[in-house]
């Protein structure tokens, strides 16, 4: 990881900037979406049942923070998988809006072309999967950054173990790296929405066991990553430090393992925890955000609820 650290100063970077798309808010300029992350097994385990929340609060879009398909992403476009742990799945009439995508690093392991091919959004036009890219939602009452984080974590590329890893597109990777990093910042100093959210993969910092990466610390991200959340006021980071910025978790959309807890987090940051299945729903204004864990029976587990005041002269 010090090679990595090192370099990534030192690397000629390309002037580019990430891809944007544009969602609608509702007539009333409001917003709501659900979040979920680790959730294509193929009917195995429990699916969050989803839909019922979906319809309650009007949901506008949905995100998936990644590990999309399990346990070696997709092999190709024509994949059975993707209707077995997809289209299949949500059926719910509500969830038949978009879906804003990440890949996961079990994701990589399969067919990354696969996931991000144009063919997918063709066979079920919710599908919209990009390696990193600025969701513009409101038009101005938030930008939402997705960020390909998996690329960041050293140990996928020395200590791969027994996977085989799809880095086409990544290579050399300290290039890709800094040229995200690069696009990333200047999409956040050109910002000028109301709420600025970035998405990833990997937590920054998690209560989460280290057997794999994304289960606990993400000691890159802090490094890389969360400076410039800091430096350009990001409110949350979706995937507790002494940042104003807060770091929200929604993972388990189907498997979870019940009690695997690192006991050295400490209790006064991290608000809440919980080890089973679920997903999350946002509501937002332009001055409200309205936050909501929900376990796999679509039972609140969790509020929280943050507040900004809008100067005149935005």
């Amino acid at each position: 990881m010090g090679l990595l650290l090192g370099l990534l100063l030192v690397l000629p970077l390309a002037k580019a900037e990430l891809e944007r798309v544009e969602h609608a808010a509702k007539a009333d300029g409001s917003l709501s979406f659900l979040v979920v992350r680790d959730w294509g097994r193929k009917r195995l385990y429990n699916q969050s049942q989803m839909g019922s929340i979906g319809e309650k609060i009007e949901v506008d879009f949905i995100i998936s923070t990644g590990d999309n398909f399990y346990d070696d992403g997709l092999r190709g476009v024509k994949d059975p998988a993707f209707h077995q742990s997809f289209s299949d799945i949500y059926t719910a009439p509500s969830l038949q809006k978009q879906w804003y995508i990440v890949l996961g690093n079990h994701d990589y392991r399969g067919n990354v072309e696969a996931q991000l091919s144009p063919m997918l959004r063709k066979m079920d036009t919710r599908w919209l999967c990009l390696r990193s890219f600025i969701l513009i939602a409101g038009p101005q009452m938030a930008e939402i950054f997705f960020v390909d984080a998996t690329p960041f974590v050293s140990n996928y590329f020395i200590d791969p173990k027994d996977h085989v890893y799809d880095w086409k597109g990544i290579s050399p990777r300290l290039h890709y790296i800094n040229n995200l990093l690069l696009e990333f910042e200047l999409g956040l100093r050109e910002s000028t929405a109301k709420w600025k959210i970035v998405v990833g993969q990997h937590t920054i910092k998690s209560a989460g066991h280290h057997y794999t990466s994304h289960h606990g610390n993400t000691h890159e991200l802090a490094i890389h990553l969360l400076p410039i959340l800091q430096a350009y006021h990001v409110d949350l980071y979706i995937s507790n430090t002494d940042s104003s910025i807060q770091f929200l978790t929604s993972g388990g959309g189907s498997k979870a393992w019940r009690g695997d807890v690192n006991n050295r987090w400490n209790p006064q940051k991290m608000k809440f925890y919980y080890d089973g299945q679920g997903f999350m729903s946002v509501e937002m204004t332009e001055t409200d955000v309205d936050i909501k864990f929900y376990d796999v029976f679509g039972y609140a587990i969790y509020k929280w609820s943050t507040s900004k005041l809008i100067s005149s002269a935005m």
